[in-house]
């Protein structure tokens, strides 16, 4: 016996997973945990029996319900399934899933089109992260087909615009978590700093790299990434993150200057394996350091002038590029962050899971 889970699969951004109705899992987060590794293949490195693609950014999870806080349409709780380990991961947001949520909402019925283009603002519960969506519903109804055109995703699809509203310390509880624009450990000057995504940002040279090197190059840099583990697992105290030797977050940066035009070049850690992009969020992070006077990314950003910046993040698959608007009397102070992306429903149905792992009357009896 088999128990079937309904879910839509679905790519938000560079990211993909299945996305499910909160209601349609179980209520106990340890359960609900024992579910989804059960639905993605975890713990296994190429996820041979579930719907996961063997890759961080294709074992992710978007469960979605209703809101109930006034002014609010929709939650969302976002899920990194750990590939190798029996583990799930909600202490993060993920921007690129989000794209997907309003999508997903609008195919299952949580919202309604309100015209043309339809807003929703959406809780990321993960942190308390509000954002404002906005979606193409030509005739009352999600359509996919656009010119928008983001790195990391071949063609074109519509456009969805994203703002987030209240990101600064959005896990960490300040903007620099440790109360300077630099600390240093291992002899290497960081800063640790969190407009969204709590981030360490290294200046590549500094660790001997150029930060130019490819995905697969710095994958297979032993020493390297053993070096940006002693980092991290320091920094992660000093951002008040505790223990993350078990944690996605922080997320590890190497940032040079452009070279293909943009203001910033990165080579971000996921925490151990080199990003094949950038995270949304980790580049409005990025960005952020970027206008920070003293960050080791000062100096190192060419940024353009004005109070609303477009600053475009490069990345081993191209560039992403975000718009921030700073405090009118604080040039230190991003008040706002805007982004594109898009996002695609690629299967509707059921994933099955063995009835062993959950039996699923639970759901069965909420929805009687």
């Amino acid at each position: 016996m088999q128990t079937a889970i309904p879910c839509l699969f679905m790519r938000g951004g560079t990211s993909r997973g299945p996305f499910f109705r909160e209601s349609d899992l179980p209520a106990d987060a340890a359960l609900r945990d024992r579910v989804l590794l059960a639905a993605m293949g975890s713990p296994d490195a190429r996820q041979i029996d579930g719907l996961g693609g063997a890759d961080p950014l294709t074992s992710k999870v978007g469960i979605v319900s209703r809101s109930t806080t006034p002014g609010v349409d929709l939650e969302f709780l976002f899920a990194q399934v750990l590939i190798d380990e029996a583990r799930v991961d909600t202490t993060p947001n993920c921007g690129n899933m989000l794209a997907a949520v309003g999508p997903f909402a609008l195919e299952r019925g949580l919202v309604e089109a309100a015209g043309p283009e339809t807003t929703v603002r959406i809780l990321t519960r993960n942190t308390g992260m509000l954002s404002d969506v906005w979606l193409q519903t030509p005739a009352g109804h999600i359509t996919y087909e656009g010119d928008a055109r983001i790195d990391g995703v071949p063609g074109t699809s519509a456009p969805i615009k994203i703002s987030f509203l209240e990101t600064e310390g959005s896990v960490c509880g300040k903007l620099l978590p440790t109360g300077r624009a630099v600390d240093t450990y291992d002899g290497v000057p960081v800063t640790c700093i969190d407009n969204g995504m709590p981030v360490v940002v290294i200046r590549a040279s500094d660790l001997g790299k150029s930060g130019y090197e490819s995905r697969d190059e710095l994958n297979a840099d032993a020493n390297l990434k053993a070096r940006l583990e002693s980092i991290r697992l320091q920094a992660g105290r000093a951002m008040n993150l505790g223990d993350v030797r078990k944690k996605v977050v922080p997320k590890m940066s190497l940032i040079a200057p452009p070279r293909a035009g943009g203001g910033l070049c990165s080579r971000t850690f996921i925490p151990h394996d080199c990003h094949a992009a950038v995270g949304v969020l980790g580049a409005v992070t990025l960005a952020t350091a970027g206008v920070l006077a003293g960050s080791v990314a000062d100096g190192v950003a060419r940024l353009p002038e004005g109070r609303v910046k477009a600053v475009s993040v490069e990345h081993p698959s191209g560039e992403f590029t975000v718009e921030l608007e700073l405090h009118p009397d604080d040039p230190q102070k991003v008040v706002r962050a805007a982004l594109l992306r898009t996002a695609r429903l690629i299967m509707r149905g059921e994933v099955l899971i063995p009835a062993s792992a959950w039996d699923g009357r639970e759901a069965l009896r909420r929805a009687a």
